[in-house]
Protein backbone atom coordinates (compact mmCIF):
# COMPACT_ATOMS: atom_id res chain seq x y z
CA UNK A 1 0.00 0.00 0.00
CA UNK A 2 1.00 3.38 -0.94
CA UNK A 3 1.60 5.66 2.22
CA UNK A 4 -0.40 8.61 2.60
CA UNK A 5 0.88 12.07 2.74
CA UNK A 6 0.98 13.08 5.44
CA UNK A 7 -1.51 16.22 5.65
CA UNK A 8 -0.23 19.20 7.86
CA UNK A 9 -3.00 21.03 10.29
CA UNK A 10 -1.24 24.03 11.16
CA UNK A 11 -2.33 27.31 10.17
CA UNK A 12 -0.70 29.31 6.91
CA UNK A 13 2.09 31.68 8.23
CA UNK A 14 -1.07 34.28 6.69
CA UNK A 15 -3.76 33.48 8.99
CA UNK A 16 -1.60 33.11 12.30
CA UNK A 17 -0.73 36.46 11.48
CA UNK A 18 -4.48 37.86 10.97
CA UNK A 19 -5.59 35.73 13.85
CA UNK A 20 -2.93 37.65 15.54
CA UNK A 21 -3.78 41.34 15.15
CA UNK A 22 -6.96 40.61 15.43
CA UNK A 23 -6.09 39.09 18.41
CA UNK A 24 -4.48 41.69 19.65
CA UNK A 25 -7.07 44.71 18.08
CA UNK A 26 -9.45 43.34 20.29
CA UNK A 27 -7.81 42.57 23.49
CA UNK A 28 -7.36 46.86 22.88
CA UNK A 29 -10.71 47.47 23.05
CA UNK A 30 -10.95 46.04 26.34
CA UNK A 31 -10.02 49.41 27.52
CA UNK A 32 -12.51 51.05 25.86
CA UNK A 33 -15.49 48.18 26.65
CA UNK A 34 -14.66 49.19 30.26
CA UNK A 35 -14.97 52.96 30.41
CA UNK A 36 -18.20 52.41 28.67
CA UNK A 37 -19.65 50.57 30.85
CA UNK A 38 -18.70 51.95 33.81
CA UNK A 39 -19.85 55.19 33.02
CA UNK A 40 -23.19 53.99 32.09
CA UNK A 41 -23.66 52.20 35.63
CA UNK A 42 -22.17 54.86 37.52
CA UNK A 43 -24.93 57.43 36.42
CA UNK A 44 -27.67 54.88 36.68
CA UNK A 45 -26.64 54.30 40.35
CA UNK A 46 -24.90 57.75 41.73
CA UNK A 47 -28.25 58.47 44.25
CA UNK A 48 -28.14 55.38 45.44
CA UNK A 49 -24.29 55.71 46.21
CA UNK A 50 -25.07 59.11 47.87
CA UNK A 51 -27.01 57.53 50.04
CA UNK A 52 -24.65 54.76 50.70
CA UNK A 53 -21.95 57.50 51.45
CA UNK A 54 -24.14 59.82 53.89
CA UNK A 55 -24.86 56.33 56.26
CA UNK A 56 -21.40 56.01 56.31
CA UNK A 57 -20.13 58.88 57.56
CA UNK A 58 -23.24 60.35 59.53
CA UNK A 59 -24.52 56.97 60.86
CA UNK A 60 -28.17 57.61 60.20
CA UNK A 61 -30.79 55.20 59.19
CA UNK A 62 -32.19 55.23 55.25
CA UNK A 63 -34.83 57.66 55.98
CA UNK A 64 -32.80 59.92 57.57
CA UNK A 65 -30.33 60.63 54.96
CA UNK A 66 -32.37 60.59 52.28
CA UNK A 67 -34.33 63.13 54.42
CA UNK A 68 -30.64 65.25 54.87
CA UNK A 69 -30.76 64.68 51.00
CA UNK A 70 -34.26 66.33 50.85
CA UNK A 71 -33.35 69.35 52.78
CA UNK A 72 -30.23 70.35 50.91
CA UNK A 73 -32.56 70.34 47.54
CA UNK A 74 -32.26 69.13 43.82
CA UNK A 75 -29.25 71.63 43.16
CA UNK A 76 -27.34 69.80 45.74
CA UNK A 77 -28.93 66.52 44.62
CA UNK A 78 -26.19 65.68 41.81
CA UNK A 79 -23.39 67.56 43.46
CA UNK A 80 -20.28 65.51 43.70
CA UNK A 81 -21.07 63.50 40.42
CA UNK A 82 -17.90 64.68 38.49
CA UNK A 83 -15.31 63.07 40.52
CA UNK A 84 -17.07 59.48 40.36
CA UNK A 85 -18.14 59.90 36.85
CA UNK A 86 -14.86 60.28 35.44
CA UNK A 87 -12.98 57.75 38.49
CA UNK A 88 -15.48 55.13 37.40
CA UNK A 89 -14.96 55.64 33.89
CA UNK A 90 -11.15 55.32 34.33
CA UNK A 91 -11.70 52.55 37.21
CA UNK A 92 -13.61 50.62 34.45
CA UNK A 93 -10.60 51.71 31.69
CA UNK A 94 -7.77 50.48 34.12
CA UNK A 95 -9.82 47.51 35.92
CA UNK A 96 -10.86 45.71 32.50
CA UNK A 97 -7.81 46.86 30.15
CA UNK A 98 -4.87 46.00 32.77
CA UNK A 99 -6.82 42.53 33.58
CA UNK A 100 -7.13 41.42 30.60
CA UNK A 101 -3.51 42.21 29.42
CA UNK A 102 -2.22 40.72 32.77
CA UNK A 103 -4.07 37.70 32.07
CA UNK A 104 -3.38 37.55 28.84
CA UNK A 105 0.19 37.56 29.76
CA UNK A 106 -0.40 34.81 32.34
CA UNK A 107 -2.32 32.87 30.11
CA UNK A 108 -1.67 32.75 26.60
CA UNK A 109 -3.97 29.78 25.57
CA UNK A 110 -7.30 31.79 27.02
CA UNK A 111 -7.81 29.18 29.75
CA UNK A 112 -6.96 30.60 32.57
CA UNK A 113 -6.89 28.73 36.44
CA UNK A 114 -8.07 30.51 39.36
CA UNK A 115 -4.48 31.70 40.53
CA UNK A 116 -3.58 33.44 37.02
CA UNK A 117 -7.15 35.08 37.60
CA UNK A 118 -6.26 36.17 40.80
CA UNK A 119 -3.11 37.74 40.21
CA UNK A 120 -4.54 39.62 37.23
CA UNK A 121 -7.55 41.08 39.54
CA UNK A 122 -5.18 42.05 42.22
CA UNK A 123 -2.35 43.74 39.97
CA UNK A 124 -5.58 45.52 38.27
CA UNK A 125 -6.69 46.80 41.57
CA UNK A 126 -2.84 48.29 42.64
CA UNK A 127 -3.24 50.48 39.36
CA UNK A 128 -6.79 51.21 40.05
CA UNK A 129 -5.75 52.44 43.50
CA UNK A 130 -2.76 54.40 42.73
CA UNK A 131 -3.92 56.29 39.65
CA UNK A 132 -7.60 56.86 41.10
CA UNK A 133 -7.29 57.43 44.78
CA UNK A 134 -7.03 61.49 44.29
CA UNK A 135 -10.41 60.64 42.88
CA UNK A 136 -12.12 59.07 45.18
CA UNK A 137 -10.45 61.67 48.23
CA UNK A 138 -11.85 65.05 46.52
CA UNK A 139 -15.25 62.89 46.13
CA UNK A 140 -15.39 62.06 49.26
CA UNK A 141 -14.23 65.82 50.87
CA UNK A 142 -17.41 66.68 48.38
CA UNK A 143 -19.95 64.61 49.96
CA UNK A 144 -19.36 65.37 53.47
CA UNK A 145 -22.35 68.11 54.19
CA UNK A 146 -20.23 69.15 56.95
CA UNK A 147 -17.53 70.69 54.71
CA UNK A 148 -20.13 72.91 52.29
CA UNK A 149 -19.46 76.05 53.56
CA UNK A 150 -15.57 75.80 53.82
CA UNK A 151 -15.20 73.94 50.77
CA UNK A 152 -18.12 74.76 48.00
CA UNK A 153 -16.67 73.63 45.12
CA UNK A 154 -13.67 71.12 43.63
CA UNK A 155 -11.80 73.79 42.70
CA UNK A 156 -11.30 75.00 46.88
CA UNK A 157 -10.35 71.01 47.62
CA UNK A 158 -7.84 71.76 45.06
CA UNK A 159 -6.25 74.75 45.87
CA UNK A 160 -6.52 73.62 49.71
CA UNK A 161 -4.26 70.58 49.00
CA UNK A 162 -2.03 72.34 46.30
CA UNK A 163 -0.86 74.27 49.45
CA UNK A 164 0.42 71.86 51.24
CA UNK A 165 4.68 70.97 50.83
CA UNK A 166 4.76 67.88 48.57
CA UNK A 167 4.87 65.67 51.03
CA UNK A 168 1.93 66.75 52.70
CA UNK A 169 0.42 67.06 49.48
CA UNK A 170 0.43 63.42 49.02
CA UNK A 171 -0.19 62.11 52.54
CA UNK A 172 -2.72 64.53 53.83
CA UNK A 173 -4.17 65.58 50.87
CA UNK A 174 -4.68 63.81 47.46
CA UNK A 175 -3.28 59.97 49.00
CA UNK A 176 -4.70 59.98 52.37
CA UNK A 177 -6.56 56.66 53.45
CA UNK A 178 -4.36 55.28 50.64
CA UNK A 179 -3.36 51.68 52.46
CA UNK A 180 -6.83 51.20 53.05
CA UNK A 181 -7.65 51.87 49.62
CA UNK A 182 -4.89 49.51 48.04
CA UNK A 183 -6.08 46.42 50.51
CA UNK A 184 -10.13 47.18 49.65
CA UNK A 185 -9.53 47.27 45.56
CA UNK A 186 -6.78 44.91 45.08
CA UNK A 187 -8.77 42.01 47.05
CA UNK A 188 -11.86 43.49 45.52
CA UNK A 189 -10.62 42.94 42.04
CA UNK A 190 -8.93 40.11 42.65
CA UNK A 191 -12.41 38.31 43.75
CA UNK A 192 -14.05 39.86 41.28
CA UNK A 193 -12.50 38.77 38.20
CA UNK A 194 -11.90 34.74 39.76
CA UNK A 195 -15.21 33.90 39.67
CA UNK A 196 -17.09 36.31 37.46
CA UNK A 197 -16.50 34.28 34.44
CA UNK A 198 -17.39 30.98 36.43
CA UNK A 199 -20.49 31.95 37.63
CA UNK A 200 -21.85 33.59 34.20
CA UNK A 201 -20.78 30.23 32.24
CA UNK A 202 -22.37 27.70 34.86
CA UNK A 203 -25.69 29.86 34.57
CA UNK A 204 -24.94 29.69 30.34
CA UNK A 205 -25.58 26.21 30.58
CA UNK A 206 -29.11 27.12 31.51
CA UNK A 207 -31.65 27.70 29.08
CA UNK A 208 -31.54 31.58 29.54
CA UNK A 209 -31.72 34.71 27.70
CA UNK A 210 -28.39 35.64 26.83
CA UNK A 211 -27.63 38.94 28.57
CA UNK A 212 -29.02 37.02 32.41
CA UNK A 213 -25.76 35.05 32.96
CA UNK A 214 -23.58 38.22 33.10
CA UNK A 215 -26.00 40.07 34.46
CA UNK A 216 -26.75 37.86 37.56
CA UNK A 217 -22.67 36.80 37.44
CA UNK A 218 -21.92 40.62 37.94
CA UNK A 219 -24.39 41.22 40.68
CA UNK A 220 -24.15 38.19 42.86
CA UNK A 221 -20.08 38.48 42.76
CA UNK A 222 -19.79 42.25 42.93
CA UNK A 223 -22.67 42.46 46.05
CA UNK A 224 -20.59 39.34 47.61
CA UNK A 225 -17.40 41.35 47.52
CA UNK A 226 -18.66 44.59 48.62
CA UNK A 227 -20.40 43.35 51.85
CA UNK A 228 -17.18 41.14 52.70
CA UNK A 229 -14.96 44.42 51.72
CA UNK A 230 -17.26 46.71 53.35
CA UNK A 231 -16.15 48.07 56.45
CA UNK A 232 -12.98 49.06 54.82
CA UNK A 233 -14.99 51.13 52.31
CA UNK A 234 -16.43 52.79 55.94
CA UNK A 235 -12.69 53.59 56.85
CA UNK A 236 -12.06 55.37 53.73
CA UNK A 237 -14.95 57.12 53.32
CA UNK A 238 -14.17 58.67 57.11
CA UNK A 239 -10.25 59.04 56.80
CA UNK A 240 -11.04 60.68 53.38
CA UNK A 241 -13.89 62.78 54.53
CA UNK A 242 -11.17 64.58 56.65
CA UNK A 243 -8.98 67.83 55.78
CA UNK A 244 -5.84 69.40 57.94
CA UNK A 245 -4.00 68.37 60.34
CA UNK A 246 -6.46 69.16 63.19
CA UNK A 247 -8.61 66.74 61.72
CA UNK A 248 -6.32 63.54 60.11
CA UNK A 249 -5.35 60.82 62.89
CA UNK A 250 -3.62 57.90 61.45
CA UNK A 251 -4.69 54.72 59.97
CA UNK A 252 -4.97 52.60 63.24
CA UNK A 253 -6.66 56.19 65.33
CA UNK A 254 -8.85 56.26 62.51
CA UNK A 255 -10.10 52.98 62.51
CA UNK A 256 -10.40 52.95 66.18
CA UNK A 257 -12.52 56.44 65.90
CA UNK A 258 -14.78 54.80 63.28
CA UNK A 259 -14.78 51.48 65.45
CA UNK A 260 -15.92 53.76 68.70
CA UNK A 261 -18.19 56.03 66.73
CA UNK A 262 -20.38 52.97 65.83
CA UNK A 263 -21.00 52.02 69.52
CA UNK A 264 -18.14 49.08 69.05
CA UNK A 265 -21.38 46.89 67.58
CA UNK A 266 -20.57 45.40 63.93
CA UNK A 267 -24.03 45.78 62.93
CA UNK A 268 -23.84 49.60 63.25
CA UNK A 269 -20.53 49.34 60.85
CA UNK A 270 -22.31 48.07 58.24
CA UNK A 271 -24.93 50.38 58.86
CA UNK A 272 -25.84 50.83 54.79
CA UNK A 273 -25.53 47.40 53.93
CA UNK A 274 -28.86 47.01 52.87
CA UNK A 275 -28.17 50.29 50.13
CA UNK A 276 -24.71 48.44 49.15
CA UNK A 277 -26.41 45.39 48.51
CA UNK A 278 -28.53 47.20 46.04
CA UNK A 279 -25.94 49.94 44.30
CA UNK A 280 -23.30 46.37 44.04
CA UNK A 281 -26.47 44.57 42.51
CA UNK A 282 -27.36 47.44 40.08
CA UNK A 283 -23.63 48.26 39.14
CA UNK A 284 -21.77 45.47 39.29
CA UNK A 285 -24.51 43.41 36.96
CA UNK A 286 -25.16 45.94 34.78
CA UNK A 287 -21.11 46.77 34.33
CA UNK A 288 -20.80 42.92 34.08
CA UNK A 289 -23.88 43.06 31.42
CA UNK A 290 -22.69 46.19 29.33
CA UNK A 291 -19.26 44.82 29.01
CA UNK A 292 -20.01 41.48 27.94
CA UNK A 293 -22.61 42.32 25.45
CA UNK A 294 -20.06 44.98 23.80
CA UNK A 295 -17.50 42.49 24.49
CA UNK A 296 -19.26 39.50 21.76
CA UNK A 297 -20.77 42.54 19.34
CA UNK A 298 -17.09 43.53 18.85
CA UNK A 299 -15.42 40.09 18.36
CA UNK A 300 -14.39 39.38 15.08
CA UNK A 301 -16.76 37.34 13.07
CA UNK A 302 -15.48 34.06 11.88
CA UNK A 303 -16.92 33.53 8.17
CA UNK A 304 -18.44 30.19 7.98
CA UNK A 305 -16.94 28.47 4.87
CA UNK A 306 -19.31 26.40 2.94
Amino acid sequence: MEEQPEVSHEEPEEVKTEKSSEDNRWHSQSYTLGAISSFLSTFVTFPIYKLVFRQQIHAVSVPQAVNQLHQEGPCRFYRGIYPPLLAKTLQGTLLFGTHNNVLQYLSPTGHSRLWQRWVAGSLSGVVEAVVLTPFERVQNVLQDGRKDARFPSTSSILQEFNSYSFWERLAMGYYRGFFPVLLRNSLGSALYFSFKDPIRDSLMEQDLPSWVPALVSGSVNGTLTCLLLYPLSVLVANMQSQVGWQEAPGLRASAQAVWEDRGRKLSLLYRGGSLVILRSCVTWGLTTAIHDFLQESNRPKVEESD
